[in-house]
C-alpha cells in the first residue's frame, strides 16, 4: 500500500486524483490532501514540506518516499504496464530534467493554470488509522 498525498484544492491535483482512483479502485492507494495537517504530522511532513509538491509514501517502508516529478514517476512504475511508459520517458535523452522543470512550474502556478477548489476534496479511498479515517 501507498500513500499519496496531494493538494485537496487544486484542480488539476483532484482530477488526478479522481483518475487514480478510478484506475486503482483502492488497491494500492489511499490518499491524503495536503490540507489535513494532523495527518500530515503522523508521517513527519509539514505544510512546507508540502510545497515541493505530492508525496507518495510506502507504508511498509515509511521511509521510502517520492516528491514531486519523482513521485509522479514511481505512481507510474505500479500502475499496470505503467513501468513501460516510465522507462519509455525515461529513456529519451533531457526527457527527465525537462519533465522535472515542466512538473516545478506547473505546481507553482497550478491555482492560476487550473484554478481552485472552494473546499478540499476528500477521496473515495482516504488513509484509515484502524477504524479512523482521514476526515
Amino acid at each position: 500500500m501507498y500513500f499519496v498525498i496531494y493538494d485537496g484544492n487544486c484542480n488539476l491535483c483532484v482530477t488526478l486524483v479522481q483518475l487514480l482512483e478510478t484506475l486503482d479502485g483502492g488497491d494500492q492507494f489511499r490518499y491524503v490532501p495536503m490540507q489535513q495537517e494532523a495527518t500530515l504530522a503522523e508521517f513527519g511532513i509539514t505544510s512546507q514540506d508540502c510545497e515541493a509538491g505530492m508525496i507518495l509514501i510506502d507504508s511498509q517502508q515509511p521511509e521510502r518516499r517520492w516528491q514531486g516529478s519523482d513521485a509522479v514517476e514511481e505512481i507510474g512504475n505500479l500502475l499496470p504496464l505503467g513501468n513501460v511508459f516510465v522507462n519509455a520517458y525515461r529513456s529519451l535523452p533531457g526527457m527527465k530534467p525537462a519533465g522535472d522543470q515542466l512538473y516545478q512550474v506547473v505546481r507553482d502556478n497550478r491555482y492560476t493554470l487550473f484554478g481552485k477548489r472552494d473546499f478540499t476534496y476528500l477521496p473515495k479511498y482516504p488513509y484509515c488509522q484502524g477504524d479512523a479515517c482521514n476526515y
